[in-house]
């Protein structure tokens, strides 16, 4: 009977928050920060579909950093926990901070008794009636809690983005100011990020109940201190009908060409097309 392989309890703890944390540092960096109306959450990414940034409830949001998969299984019993405490008790009973202590619960118990750990930090925001009430919760992958006070971020390159974010931000700053901040700690001096290459939502106070709404890209963009979003070009779009001159130019050619002299049509075509593959002017645009 072989023995089996022991590991010190120590040893094996360092190993999985190695593990957890290489891969949420592959992850692309977020930052939330407050504002004077409320809280700004800033994500780093161009998909349409994917969202790092959510709704959690009236006036909660989530973001996650790390791996898709896991960070949105954690959104999803957010939803449920907030809306079964909600519907039980009362709305009002729905806040930040018992639901980041929920999450820590549940990351604490997977990376101290599931082999793999979740490889994922999230953050869940809060916006009060006040400034003063503003509460931003960071949650490690080992079930951490962190009360933040002014911005956080999270992701890969964390240390190095919320070192130029801290040089930059300001309590109470206007949305626009914030938004600079956080997409210039982003980016750094290296790169230019644009506002397709961004996910940008808001807890507002000014929103009422339903504090959440997600910046397009025109706002983002005129925030930046750029043009709006330029639409995608269009291909161009034959003409369906021909006008008088180009009908009699055509015939012209066509009576050279063949000693005949074909009638245009009623739409100023220039008659049957023998081989079927006249153009129709309805192109795809």
């Amino acid at each position: 009977m072989s023995m089996p392989f022991y590991v010190a309890p120590e040893q094996w703890m360092k190993d999985k928050a190695d593990f957890a944390r290489k891969g949420i540092a592959r992850g692309r960096a977020l930052a939330a920060l407050t504002y004077a109306d409320g809280i700004l959450i800033c994500a780093e990414n161009s998909s349409a579909t994917l969202r790092k940034v959510s709704e959690i409830y009236d006036r909660i949001a989530f973001a996650g950093a790390g791996k898709y998969n896991e960070y949105d299984r954690l959104r999803i019993a957010g939803v449920r926990h907030a809306d079964l405490k909600g519907y039980s008790f009362s709305r009002e009973d729905v806040d930040a901070q018992s639901l980041a202590n929920a999450y820590a619960q549940m990351l604490g118990d997977v990376f101290t008794h599931e082999a793999k750990p979740m490889e994922v930090e999230i953050v869940v925001a809060e916006v009060g009636a006040d400034p003063s009430d503003d509460r931003l919760f960071h949650i490690l992958y080992d079930g951490t809690v962190v009360d933040e006070h002014g911005f956080t971020v999270l992701g890969g390159e964390a240390d190095a983005i919320g070192a130029r974010l801290k040089d930059t931000y300001t309590a109470g700053q206007p949305l626009d100011a914030a938004l600079q901040a956080a997409v210039g700690a982003l980016a750094g001096s290296e790169r230019q990020l644009t506002a397709k290459g961004l996910e940008v939502a808001v807890l507002s106070r000014g929103n009422g109940r339903r504090a959440f709404r997600r910046l397009t890209d025109d706002e983002v963009a005129s925030a930046l201190g750029g043009a709006a979003v330029a639409p995608e070009p269009q291909a161009d779009v034959a003409p369906a009908t021909s006008t008088a001159e180009e009908a009699a130019a055509a015939g012209d050619a066509d009576q050279s060409a063949e000693g005949a002299d074909p009638a245009p049509d009623g739409n100023g075509a220039t008659g049957e097309d023998p081989d079927g593959d006249m153009p129709t002017g309805d192109s795809d645009s």
